[in-house]
């Protein structure tokens, strides 16, 4: 960590206490965490973890320690991201998967925004045959780290829902006949680990949840396992997921995502145009 942050915060919590030692231990800790991540953490972060983490200590000049010192040092994210959704089940859903009783008999050649899905991916992004991140046999036309989320900004008849202004790129593309949900950003978070991914369907088993995508609700659904969230084979890889797991996820400007394999290839397709 560099010295002035140190310095900072080590001051700062040194002088509200009258144990010192604690403070200095607690930047150490942190300074460890800010290293061997390899920097995920912003020092603003940092400092605003160690504040938190110290207040609960209570520990003021003069007055003895009025509970035990629980650090919550668990509650640090990677810098610019806020999961405000925690242990979401997670299914996995592909470009190109074929009808069947765990997708409600509806085909994935086609989404939410683009009738012309597969071709635009460029081919069945099968979860079994795989090289590397990408499907085996071809290489995709577009980002195969996606998801899908219960919420469409369009309606069946093409036209914009009155609460397309919560999609995350509303503000930056609002001008535009697309969606303004399609190609947005989240990061997925499974045991520690990190993935981020494009927006490019909605579901599983709904496109009107906003209580859940844009709110702090439980999804809505309860069918099959009762999924608030379906990821692509690459973010599946990535994670080290299962069939059906629990992940946690939340939005991400897109100038704020990290280089990775995400980065690779990354989805532009506008999707169909919006009626209105």
């Amino acid at each position: 960590m560099k010295s002035w942050l140190s310095s900072r915060v080590l001051s700062k919590l040194a002088a509200k206490s009258r144990y010192p030692q604690i403070a200095g231990f607690l930047v150490f800790v942190l300074s460890l965490i800010w290293v061997f991540s390899g920097h995920a953490y912003s020092p603003g972060q940092i400092f605003q973890e160690a504040e938190q983490a110290f207040s609960k200590l209570e520990i003021t000049a003069g007055a003895p320690l009025t509970r035990p010192a629980t650090i919550p040092l668990l509650s640090l994210t990677p810098a610019n991201v806020f999961f405000s959704h925690t242990s979401v089940i997670t299914t996995i859903f592909w470009v190109g998967e074929s009808a069947n009783a765990s997708n409600s008999g509806i085909a994935n050649r086609t989404s939410s925004w683009d009738g012309q899905w597969l071709n635009h991916f460029g081919g069945v992004d099968d979860p079994k045959k795989r090289n590397g991140y990408l499907p085996a046999g071809f290489t995709p036309k577009e980002n195969v780290f996606y998801f899908a989320l219960p919420y469409s900004d369009i309606d069946s008849k093409g036209n914009r829902k009155s609460s397309a202004k919560n999609c995350p790129l509303y503000g930056s593309i609002k001008d535009q006949p697309y969606s303004w949900c399609k190609n947005s950003w989240i990061a997925i978070r499974h045991n520690g680990k990190v993935a981020y991914a494009q927006w490019e369907d909605a579901g599983p088993y709904g496109e009107d949840d906003t209580s859940y995508v844009f709110g702090r609700a439980a999804p809505a659904n309860t069918k099959g396992e009762g999924a608030g969230l379906d990821v692509s084979p690459a973010v599946r890889d990535y994670l080290g997921l299962g069939d059906v797991n629990r992940c946690d996820w939340g939005f991400v400007p897109t100038d704020n995502v990290p280089s990775g394999p995400w980065k690779q290839i990354v989805t532009s397709t506008p999707g169909e145009t919006v009626n209105n």
